[in-house]
């Protein structure tokens, strides 16, 4: 369980520089009416895969904790750390990551640059925010 934690922890920085990245990219070359070509559908793409494989050592890890296994679903919900943990952290997290998979397959349904940018950068930007918001940065540092 401690090397699952310690690869979620760690990969959890790749996801916030790529997310970052296509968040910023798709931001900016919406305001600056550039061109969607190869690379901001590599990075887009990249975004969508480093959450993807968060999600499945996320999912992973929160079953090897065993929240369920020695706490009642009351005692969990009266805990503000555990509950954070086990149930806010999770839902928000794959909220995030539907986000950016929505955002993703939308985008490719448009023709022109200035709409793929525009539903990334909405799509990418709220998941962003959820992730940085949910991030349990007691425990990082």
């Amino acid at each position: 369980m401690e090397t699952i934690q310690f690869i979620h922890s760690g990969w959890v920085y790749i996801v916030l520089i790529v997310l970052v990245l296509a968040t910023l990219n798709a931001l900016y070359k919406l305001f600056a009416d550039k061109e969607f070509d190869a690379k901001d559908f590599r990075i887009s793409l990249f975004a969508l895969i480093t959450m993807h494989i968060q999600l499945l050592i996320g999912i992973v890890l929160w079953f090897t904790k065993g929240y369920f296994d020695e706490l009642s679903v009351g005692e969990i919900m009266k805990n503000d750390a555990i509950r954070k943990l086990a149930v806010e952290h999770p839902t928000t997290m794959i909220i995030a990551v539907a986000l950016v998979t929505i955002g993703y397959s939308k985008h490719k349904k448009k023709l022109v640059s200035k709409p793929k940018f525009k539903i990334l950068s909405i799509f990418y930007t709220i998941a962003l925010a959820l992730v940085l918001y949910m991030i349990p940065w007691n425990l990082w540092f």
